[in-house]
């Protein structure tokens, strides 16, 4: 029995490496174009900072415990990936969004995650007591990383358009949810299933909303604005750049010819200003002329 649930675990533990492992490529396109563009095009560093944490987080638990080869070799490749991608955002965004960048990545990789290895240490003497801690510390992470697409979904259902929800990527998202869930289940590992639960759940969500509005008709929704900076696509930015700068450059034009027109009216005036002085002073000297 222990041997079966041993080869079972292994299965699913090599299964959710593979899946796991295509999600973290998955942003690689994006970056291959940062690197060509020489740019970061607006978007955030906040997922690629949260998702490094939570790979720096399953390393430390799966060193505490021991026998997790399977989830120290996918959170390794993790963290190495997701540095990668940091560094190649770090060195093509803007130095305002660099500093902000740089900021969170030591806070919450260096001083916060250094706090939590400190805390597992001072709080608990005993090595279980420490792995609880831990796995908790885990759970709380992660479940909030896999509640992230909610606002995704808000688009789905608001806009009835799958336009921001990639299929092989939520299915991809499913299949790896499924996988460690299989794999936390034939271990007996709470901290490892809890996660995979709320991922799987959100996953089938996305799967049938994407069934659902495949072929629906977008609904315009003035509200939308407020997820536009999180979601917006290279050629709508481009385009809606393009339009800023032309307005910028009409209301150049346009205020230009106000000032030459204004220039013009004042220069006229006191031409008209200068002809009566003179028409008046011609005048004097010819009145004066025919008293004399």
């Amino acid at each position: 029995m222990s041997s079966h649930h041993s080869h079972l675990s292994f299965a699913f533990g090599v299964l959710g490496n593979i899946s796991s492992f295509v999600c973290f490529l998955a942003p690689l396109p994006t970056f291959r174009r940062v690197c060509k563009k020489k740019s970061t095009e607006g978007f955030q560093s906040i997922p690629y900072v949260a998702a490094l944490f939570s790979a720096m987080l399953w390393l430390f638990y799966a060193y505490m415990k021991t026998g997790e080869t399977l989830l120290i070799t996918i959170n390794a490749f993790g963290c190495v990936i997701e540095t990668i991608y940091l560094a190649i955002y770090v060195t093509y965004c803007p130095k305002k969004v660099r500093m902000s960048t740089l900021r969170m990545i030591v806070l919450m990789n260096f001083v916060g995650f250094g706090a939590i290895v400190v805390l597992t240490h001072v709080i608990f003497e005993k090595e279980d007591q420490r792995l609880k801690l831990l796995g908790w510390i885990c759970v709380v992470f992660a479940t909030s990383v896999f509640a992230a697409p909610l606002s995704i979904i808000r688009v789905v259902i608001r806009t009835r358009s799958v336009e921001f929800l990639p299929f092989p990527l939520s299915l991809l998202l499913l299949i790896s949810a499924v996988m460690w869930l299989l794999y936390g289940l034939s271990l007996k590992d709470i901290y490892v299933t809890l996660p995979n639960v709320v991922g799987l759940t959100f996953g089938i969500v996305q799967i049938t909303l994407y069934a659902m509005y495949r072929n629906s008709k977008p609904v315009n929704d003035e509200k939308l604005p407020e997820h536009k900076g999180d979601i917006i696509n290279n050629n709508e930015l481009e385009t809606t750049t393009t339009n800023n700068d032309e307005k910028k450059i009409d209301i150049e034009i346009v205020e230009k010819k106000e000032e030459e027109k204004h220039e013009q009216v004042t220069e006229e005036k006191t031409e008209e200003k200068d002809n009566i002085n003179i028409k008046k002073k011609t005048e004097e000297v010819t009145k004066g002329g025919c008293e004399d």
